[in-house]
């Protein structure tokens, strides 16, 4: 039996991605025939430049087509978007090369932000048409050719300021968030360039380089190995230094996860706690630097505004702050990984976070009640991360073939998971959970999780 299998030969070059397209390789795929039109260019579909074709057919919708690429091999998954961080070590001439960069960068933005707020009736009114990136990028160009302090930093990384508006009106249009705002001195000294400018090489197995456009190569800790190719790289300061961030695309297909499923219940005294009777909590080190991090800001207080002891102290301020969040961040990375590697499906209480940690405070006309006590529930609630540990979960899961769902959070915590029933006198306390029904006693953080669980199987009593 013969089957006609029509084939297509694609140049594509060493430093282009593989393509994705979707195929069916046959057992033959090392017989494909090799064609004597290539050319080291990249193929775009519906550019017959670009792509020389040795015979013309109509290729009906069910051939089998096979993909031969030249330089590069078939690839048929998918690619996933992630994130590499990295702490920088600079010289002193390249720090300030740094601050001049994300200087001029946010000047920019915030220029184009003012025209697009103030200006942009006038615009129309000359030109007839809208202000958009276009108009503002060839403007851009010639700012740039009328001061040398604008020309001495990259175009790139101004161009990529004027996306970043351009990409935040747009939301701002579609309702997913809210008008953009001007960038800050010391909140936003960040700029990017694009991938195809910035090339990394490896010094020894701790630091590595990374060469930046009209500022050189700069050392970094190579904490672990890039991977994919680079699609642009964000330098930014933190508290704690300059960092470089490098967003790479990955190639990647995920596995199929047959992994059993597992409830978690988000809390405050407990963290995490699973269906599975394991609970977990944020390291005790966050409580003792939120301590030292409220000491400091008293004594920020008690400084001048403006003084060099003010500045000082609000540094320290920054660092006991942005060295929570990393304690904080990197345990629900470890926790999320490891939750993703054990189960195929996790799932969780839709909750509003946003909504339960509002102020109590209230209006004049009409004063909130028991507001000190609401913010400390606040800040308790904020402090243990649940977003975050959504998020991290949610793409870790992704990537490893398994789910995150959510079910309806109420009465979980007073809903039995033995017979189902509901009564909120069945919550004796904090941690003790004994049913009026039928006398089941558990942790009650465990039995909310085992609910949760429940839900997402099997249909509760209510």
């Amino acid at each position: 039996m013969h089957e006609q299998v029509d084939v297509i030969v694609l140049a594509v070059a060493l430093d282009q991605f593989r393509l994705e397209i979707p195929t069916d390789f046959g057992e033959d795929v090392t017989k494909v025939a090799d064609s004597g039109f290539r050319q080291h260019i990249a193929a775009v579909f519906c550019n017959e430049d670009q792509v020389d074709m040795q015979h013309v057919n109509n290729v009906s919708s069910s051939s089998i087509i096979h993909i031969f690429q030249p330089w590069t091999h078939c690839y048929t998954g998918t690619m996933i978007q992630r994130g590499y961080r990295y702490k920088l070590k600079p010289t002193p001439a390249q720090e300030r090369l740094f601050a001049q960069c994300a200087g001029v960068c946010r000047l920019i933005y915030n220029l184009a932000l003012e025209q697009r707020r103030d200006h942009w009736r006038s615009f129309k009114r000359q030109t007839g048409s809208s202000i958009s990136y276009p108009s503002q990028a060839r403007e851009l160009t010639e700012l740039r050719a009328e001061y040398d302090w604008i020309a001495n930093v990259s175009q790139t990384c101004q161009q990529q300021a004027l996306r970043d508006l351009d990409r935040a009106y747009q939301n701002w249009f579609k309702g997913i968030a809210s008008y953009p705002s001007p960038r800050k001195k010391g909140r936003n000294d960040t700029f990017r360039f694009q991938g195809r400018e910035v090339r990394v090489r490896k010094l020894n197995g701790t630091w590595s380089d990374v060469r930046l456009p009209k500022i050189g190569w700069v050392r970094f800790r190579d904490t672990r190995p890039l991977r994919g190719k680079v699609n642009n790289a964000t330098i930014s300061l933190a508290p704690n230094g300059w960092h470089v961030s490098f967003t790479l695309a990955i190639e990647h297909e995920a596995p199929v996860n047959i992994a059993p499923a597992v409830g978690v219940d988000r809390g405050v005294a407990n963290t995490l706690a699973l269906s599975t009777g394991e609970r977990m909590s944020v390291p005790a080190s966050i409580a003792a630097l939120e301590r030292r991090q409220r000491r400091a800001q008293r004594e920020l207080s008690r400084r001048k505004r403006g003084s060099k002891r003010y500045a000082k102290a609000r540094a320290r301020v920054s660092a006991l702050s942005a060295r929570r969040a990393r304690i904080r961040k990197d345990w629900h990375h470890r926790v999320s990984l490891e939750l993703a590697r054990r189960f195929g499906t996790v799932v969780l209480e839709d909750l509003n976070t946003k909504g339960m940690t509002a102020s109590a405070r209230g209006t004049i006309d009409e004063p909130g009640r028991n507001v000190r006590q609401k913010a400390g529930l606040n800040r308790a609630i904020l402090n243990q991360g649940w977003h975050i540990f959504e998020a991290l979960l949610s793409y870790k899961l992704k990537e490893r073939g398994g789910e995150l769902r959510k079910v309806p959070a109420r009465h979980t915590s007073q809903t039995c998971s033995a017979c189902g029933a509901v009564d909120s006198r069945s919550r004796k306390n904090q941690a003790h959970f004994v049913c009026t029904s039928c006398g089941h006693f558990e942790n009650a953080d465990t039995n909310a999780a085992k609910v949760i669980l429940r839900r997402n199987t099997a249909p509760m009593l209510v």
